[in-house]
């Protein structure tokens, strides 16, 4: 018989000491292994909540420019050139520093039967100049075109419903997704001229910039 302190038996009690130590060492590993099982390390409560990576960053781009018209249901003959008066028309005569000039366009029929015209976007044209120069056409970077089909009744005038605002810098097709300069103010003089369907305004609008 043996005890746990003084093992018995005919072999040297170092023998039976380290066949005890390799037992408990066995025994601890397979309970280290259960924990493990049971105690997952980085399950619930502990792992720290995954980062999600940012959206991507989107620029969504400017709505293009829209000048609708007030329309009717077109029902008559296409206007004559002669018979349709475009005038060109801002919102102020003088703008103040930093204030954006509103553009606009109307039309009268000045002859004696209703008429159709298509005075959509893609039909108009605004252009705004200094003396001999040109500074700026809508034309330039315009985008989203529609045609739309209008009737004028005669000795009646329709006019733009939304303007176009003009940033008072200079345009060209090459600068259109650029940053472009101002163009010259401080009592600055211009005049802007207007077309729909190729019939242009027969006087242009004079305003300043301040």
């Amino acid at each position: 018989m043996s005890t746990f302190k003084n093992p018995v038996g005919p072999q040297p009690s170092s023998v039976y000491w380290r066949r005890r130590l390799i037992v408990l060492i066995g025994l601890v590993a397979v309970v280290v292994v259960i924990v493990l099982i049971v105690v997952r390390p980085g399950s619930a409560g502990g792992e720290p909540a995954k980062k999600q990576p940012a959206p991507a960053s989107t620029t969504t781009p400017a709505a293009a420019t829209s000048i609708p018209t007030s329309s009717a249901s077109a029902d008559g003959k296409p206007c004559a050139p002669g018979d349709v008066k475009v005038e060109a028309v801002t919102d102020k005569d003088v703008y103040a520093a930093g204030e954006l000039p509103q553009l606009s366009v109307a039309l009268t029929n000045t002859g004696s039967a209703a008429c159709t015209i298509d005075a959509g976007t893609a039909k108009q044209a605004f252009t705004i100049t200094s003396g001999s120069e040109v500074y700026w056409k809508s034309t330039d970077c315009q985008t989203d075109k529609v045609d739309a089909e209008v009737l004028l009744q005669p000795g009646k005038t329709i006019s733009s419903q939304a303007p176009i605002t003009w940033d008072r810098t200079r345009s060209d097709p090459s600068t259109c997704q650029a940053q472009r300069p101002q163009v010259p103010a401080g009592g600055a003089s211009y005049h802007l001229e207007t077309s729909v369907s190729d019939v242009k305004s027969s006087q242009t609008k004079q305003f300043i910039l301040q």
